[in-house]
């Protein structure tokens, strides 16, 4: 095989730079490509994997990053433009059978999808009642491409925007995240990814500065350079536009995630929203998937090998048109299967009914089909669910916030600075996949309030491993009861016996999140903090787990690939 770098060019006459890697011989070949701004030159060693297994394989610096010339901007059209452009200029080599898979992680995974949804057919000339799993079965490949759109899509982690990354789905700010992402790689051509540990070595309580609109002025004393887009970051407020351009693809998705991860719920929208035939792989991970050193051993797969057999089924259109996937059971080495409805209807048949989609769930059930878990309710203040310890009157003081780096909890409830519960030791062991969500009936003596829920396994000794996390904000009228419910994220995890469930409810989670200031301000352009007193009446309040009713072990790789 054979590396090369060459220079794309793109429309506005940019030359972006493009490592190419090429099996020996001379066939037309399918081609993988990889647009990132965290610098083309990390994916050498995955560029020959992927050789190796008979791709063309490239990996392209986007424009103003790293080997490419121009300015950069997170999220703007031109990664959109650039994609599409890198696309027509693969598929015009002769090296290339016409093929192509986008491929990408985090914000590369944002690329991958932008280029692919740029049409809103998005890969189907045939109109968008066309069968997805038809796709390249009659004609030569290469027959139904869209010019500047990909065949197929891998998104692992993806981060979709602005919005996505900066803010939860309930409102509020991921502030140590985007800190540590707009340092290391912000208004910068290259990256250094230790630049915010670096920052608060020097200065332990930045994070601390308000308003958090101007936290780059006191960041760029130690890094010694502007963040002139800090402030657009918390200006965009749109979410979604992704997921729902997804649900026009009819090409095939594989989404790629992690139950750690901070952008978990996005990869699972996604998967659930798209059009085309998706495929879902969540594992016990974080960020980095399986190259994170904390990876469980008994969990780790072989994600190269995963991608490539699946890239083959997809481009030779040999996938079931369904959206099914697997989640890791913690790291038990047990994977769930789990299926949505289809919403594909067999060719040349009306468009698809109530009545049809309930057969075909029928269908599936009899088939033995998983789709979903038995959701099970602990209450609070309960013998059997979740017993209150303390704090079912507490002060979410944003002086004194509850850290989210920080698992200790209170050992009395003098001064309360969240409600917590504790369950009775599982009398047997328990598997979880699927979506959990917190619904609580709370007060707050403010117009605005976060309600921050922590849940977190204590095996039988006490030491204790995070669970899930939700945070969702709340305005209205001070001391008005409401009932609120926290989604908690996608689960996955066998707990053994003798573990016990531990529930805080708090009114921060900093420095993860930004501390809401209680007065009724924006939080990040806020710069007077006040106290807020919480209730939390156990009676209405209970949390609900997505039990596993019917154990159905599968192995990931042939349940992906089908």
């Amino acid at each position: 095989m054979n590396t090369r770098t060459v220079y794309v060019p793109t429309p506005d006459g940019n030359a972006l730079a493009t490592d190419v890697c090429l099996p020996d011989g001379t066939r037309p070949l399918p081609a993988v490509l990889i647009r990132t701004p965290y610098g083309r030159e990390a994916h050498r060693a995955e560029l020959r994997g992927w050789a190796a297994h008979g791709f063309a394989a490239l990996a392209q610096d986007v424009r103003g990053r790293h080997g490419s010339p121009g300015v950069w901007h997170p999220y703007r059209d031109h990664e959109r433009t650039d994609g599409a452009a890198t696309v027509d200029w693969v598929r015009a080599q002769a090296w290339s059978n016409g093929e192509v898979v986008a491929v990408g992680a985090s914000y590369a995974a944002y690329c991958a999808l932008v280029t692919a949804l740029a049409a809103p057919e998005a890969a189907c000339d045939e109109g968008p009642d066309a069968d997805p799993g038809d796709f390249h079965r009659d004609g030569a490949p290469g027959d139904l491409h869209r010019d500047g759109v990909p065949d197929a899509v891998i998104a692992a982690v993806p981060a979709l925007g602005l919005t996505e990354t900066a803010r939860e789905p309930g409102g509020p700010e991921r502030l140590w995240a985007r800190a540590g992402w707009w340092a290391a790689h912000g208004d910068r051509r290259d990256s250094d990814p230790d630049a915010l540990a670096r920052a608060l070595a020097d200065d332990p309580r930045l994070l601390e500065h308000l308003p958090v609109a101007r936290l780059a002025d006191r960041l760029a004393a130690s890094l010694g350079r502007e963040l002139p887009s800090w402030s657009r970051l918390w200006a965009d407020r749109a979410r979604g536009r992704l997921v729902a351009l997804g649900s026009t693809a009819r090409l095939p998705l594989l989404a790629v995630g992690g139950t750690r991860d901070p952008f978990a719920e996005d990869t699972t929208a996604l998967w659930r929203g798209w059009g085309g035939p998706s495929r879902l792989l969540l594992g016990p991970w974080g960020h980095g998937l399986t190259a994170d050193p904390a990876a469980p051993g008994r969990a780790r797969v072989n994600l190269g090998a995963l991608y490539v057999r699946w890239a083959r089924e997809a481009l030779a259109g040999r996938l079931e048109p369904t959206r099914h996937g697997v989640i890791a059971l913690g790291d038990s080495g047990r994977w769930h299967s789990t299926r949505l409805p289809s919403t594909f209807r067999p060719a040349g048949t009306q468009a698809a009914t109530p009545q049809y989609a309930a057969a075909q769930e029928e269908a599936e059930w009899r088939a033995g089909v998983d789709r979903a878990g038995a959701e099970s309710r602990w209450s609070f203040d309960s013998p059997t669910g979740l017993r209150l310890l303390h704090g079912a009157e507490f002060n979410a003081d944003p002086d004194r916030p509850v850290r989210s780096d920080d698992l200790a909890v209170p050992a009395d409830g003098e001064r309360a600075d969240r409600c917590l519960l504790l369950s009775p030791p599982l009398p047997r062991p328990l598997d979880l996949a699927g979506a959990a969500v917190a619904r609580i009936n709370v007060t707050a003596d403010t117009p605005s309030a976060d309600w921050a829920v922590r849940l977190t396994a204590l095996d039988p000794a006490g030491r204790a491993d995070p669970l899930a996390f939700g945070i969702v904000r709340r305005t209205g009228p001070p001391g008005e009861a409401a009932d609120i419910s926290v989604p908690l994220g996608t689960l996955g995890r066998r707990l053994p016996a003798g573990t016990r469930l531990r529930a805080e409810i708090a009114g921060h989670h900093f420095p993860a999140h930004a501390r809401n200031p209680h007065t009724g301000e924006d939080p990040v352009t806020a710069t007077r903090l006040a106290p807020s007193r919480r209730t939390v009446n156990p009676r209405g309040s209970a949390l609900h787990l997505p039990v596993v009713a019917r154990r159905r072990y599968v192995e990931p790789a042939p349940e992906i690939c089908r």
